[in-house]
Formats: structure tokens, C-alpha cells, sequence
């Protein structure tokens, strides 16, 4: 292990954070260089080094791969990661680089909105799916020889959590390999791979670049062989990022740690302060000590990230609700500085009821923030 990685194992969060995947500073060059735009390089003779086509490898690629994976798994030289053109891209690479015809895949009932059409997919290609839910450690029950483990804690939207070492723990047992999509903790909030995980997936879409202006998404992973499939699937397909998104991405990731904790403090307030209100059901932040599921996200989670979700009575007083906010825009996706909310079920893929919001708190001032929700909220009753 080189001093380096030591030193990412034992610096604070907001120090690897501005640090990761920095290059070694060369005089008179940028601390981070500019975004390598190219769809080949020079390659005379034999077929060497790292560098010969655009959709196989690129230099800023390579930087921002690093930094990732020094949030992912510091302290450690052993664990790839890739980066991808969408966090769709990426779930992608790992569920058809892992599984053929006739295995068995577990995925979560209440995950993200897009896995139907991907059940659809893998079943088109002979391979088995079972799905359960994320609360109670329910995919356990539907387990049993199955290829993979597919893992979305905290769930979204409605930020149900398991205890990934349990299942990590039963599925290695029977030789499943586990999955983990880390979208919304972010390597900050929550570290699969050290949960036993052997690929932790994410959008860096989301809270990771944090300014919804960048699509990208990656996978870390441990095993050397399975990560190289998922290379070659991502050479297959052709998903990758273009260079000015992996460039904004790695430069973004800079603040994350400045950004998470204002937003997951004000993520919290925000859950304190819809929990007095009447009309409010079914209120979900795994940081509050009264959530369901905040005993196991204590226990794996090192912040809960900035998604609030809830119930208003019904649909029309949820469309309200959106309407009066003027801090908060209606729009989906989460993670960003600017607050968003939107009324899921608009979409027609989540399970939850036609008055279900979920809230991503943004990097306003707190006070203003709680001020203008409780504001459409009294708005929205008239």
C-alpha cells in the first residue's frame, strides 16, 4: 500500500473530498486538468498503454474513476470502478455482465421506478426474477440460488432500509454475489464495499455532482474478473460518459462533503418540522430516531442523506402543495442544491399513494427552506 492510499485512508471526508483523484501537481498545470476530448490518440506500432480509443479509456475518465473510488473505498488499492454515461447505464452494465440464461436475480419490489422495465429485459433473456422488499431484510426470503443480490437501501422513494451485512453475510454463504445502489447515501452517507458488498452502483446524477446539469453513473467493485466484465459490457454497449461530464463531475465532487452535511442538516429539520404537521402521513427520514428504519441505518449509515419523504390526504391537496411552494421546484431527481419535490406517483411506476411526495432537500438557508414548506402547506388546505 502506498503512502498515498494511506493517507485517503486516514483524512476526513471533506479532505478526500477535494483531494480525490487529484493528479500529482506538475508546475505551471492545472491542479485538476481540463477534460481530454478525444476519439483516438496517437498509437504507433504495437498496441500499448492505457490509451487507444475513445470508448475504451480516457484521461479524464481515469481521474475522475479514481476519486471515486477513494470516496468508495479509502484506504484501499484493490477495487476498480468504471464510470458511465447515466446511473442506468451503469445498473445496466452489472445485472447483464453478471447474469445469463437461467440464473436468478433478487431485486427490490419498491426500488427505483426504471427496475420493471429491467425485469421485463432479463426475463426476455431467460433469466429468473424475484423481487421483495427492502424493510424487514425481506429479500431473504426468496434468496436461494440466486446469481445476485440486487440492494437498494435507502430505498427510493420510500427510504425503507435493510441491513446490508446481514444479507451480504447469506448470500455470500450460497455464493450469490451483492449489489448495492448507493444513490442516495452517497459514498459519504454509506460504504457498500465495506459492508462486504462486491459492487456498490450509483447515479452521480444525483447528490454526487449535486447541480443537476451532469447524467453519469458508476460501479466499484472488489473482484478483479467481475469488474472486468462489466468493462467489457461497457465496451459493448458504448455507455460511457462524454469528457466534459466526467470533467464537471470530478470537479463538483470537490464540495461534496460541504454540500451533504448542510443538506442532510436541513434534510432533517425539514423532517422535524412536517412531523408536527396534521395532515402529513406516513412522514420517512431514516435520520429521525422514531423512523422505522432508523436503528439499522444507524448502524451502517454515516449520514442520511437529503430525501424527506411523505403523504398528503389526497392528490389534489399534494398538486397544491407543489403549486404554493416557491423555494422548492416541481421537478424529479434528487440531490441537488436547489430543492425539488414532486408527487410520485405521476409517474405511474411507484407503489406508493396519489398524494405521496418525495422532498430532496436542497442548500437554502434552513430557516427559509421550513418556512416557505410549511407556507404551501397552510396554502394548500384553503
Amino acid at each position: 500500500m502506498s503512502d498515498t492510499t494511506e493517507d485517503q485512508g486516514r483524512a476526513g471526508d471533506g479532505t478526500r473530498a477535494v483531494r480525490a483523484g487529484l493528479p500529482e501537481p506538475v508546475r505551471h498545470e492545472p491542479t485538476l486538468p481540463g477534460p481530454v476530448f478525444a476519439a483516438h490518440f496517437h498509437l504507433p506500432g504495437e498496441v500499448t498503454g492505457p490509451y487507444a480509443y475513445g470508448r475504451d479509456d480516457n484521461p479524464t475518465w481515469t481521474l475522475l474513476e479514481r476519486a471515486v473510488g477513494e470516496l468508495e473505498a479509502p484506504g484501499r488499492d484493490d477495487v476498480e470502478t468504471l464510470v458511465f454515461a447515466s446511473g442506468m447505464a451503469a445498473i445496466s452494465s452489472v445485472l447483464f455482465s453478471q447474469l445469463r440464461a437461467g440464473d436468478a436475480v433478487v431485486l427490490p419490489s419498491d426500488g427505483y421506478q426504471v427496475l420493471p422495465l429491467v425485469r421485463a429485459q432479463l426475463e426476455a433473456y431467460g433469466i429468473e426474477v424475484r423481487t421483495a422488499a427492502t424493510g424487514g431484510d425481506a429479500q431473504l426470503e426468496v434468496l436461494d440460488g440466486a446469481r445476485l443480490l440486487w440492494i437498494e437501501s435507502p430505498s427510493n422513494p420510500g427510504l425503507d432500509v435493510c441491513d446490508i451485512r446481514r444479507l451480504v453475510e447469506a448470500a455470500h454463504a450460497q455464493g450469490t454475489l451483492v449489489a448495492v445502489d448507493n444513490t442516495l447515501a452517497t459514498p459519504l452517507g454509506q460504504r457498500p464495499l465495506e459492508l462486504g458488498a462486491d459492487f456498490s452502483v450509483a447515479s452521480g446524477t444525483k447528490q454526487l455532482t449535486g447541480h443537476g446539469d451532469v447524467l453519469l453513473g458508476y460501479v466499484a467493485g472488489r473482484d478483479a474478473a467481475a469488474m472486468a466484465a462489466v468493462r467489457r459490457w461497457r465496451k459493448i454497449v458504448g455507455a460511457i460518459s462524454g469528457p466534459m461530464e466526467a470533467w464537471l463531475a470530478h470537479r463538483s465532487i470537490a464540495t461534496l462533503q460541504l454540500r451533504v452535511d448542510r443538506q442532510n442538516a436541513t434534510a432533517r429539520a425539514v423532517a422535524e418540522a412536517l412531523r408536527q404537521r396534521p395532515e402529513v402521513a406516513d412522514l420517512r427520514y431514516p435520520g429521525l430516531p422514531d423512523d422505522p428504519s432508523h436503528k439499522i441505518a444507524s448502524q451502517q449509515m454515516r449520514r442520511y442523506g437529503c430525501v424527506v419523504s411523505f403523504t398528503l390526504p389526497t392528490r389534489t391537496r399534494a398538486e397544491r402543495f407543489l403549486e404554493a411552494l416557491r423555494l422548492v421546484e416541481d421537478a424529479t431527481s434528487f440531490g441537488g442544491v436547489r430543492s425539488t419535490a414532486e408527487r410520485r406517483r405521476r409517474w405511474g411506476g411507484d407503489a406508493v399513494p396519489e398524494g405521496f411526495i418525495r422532498m430532496s432537500v436542497g442548500a437554502e438557508d434552513p430557516e427559509d427552506l421550513i418556512a416557505d414548506v410549511l407556507r404551501a402547506l397552510d396554502e394548500s388546505a384553503e
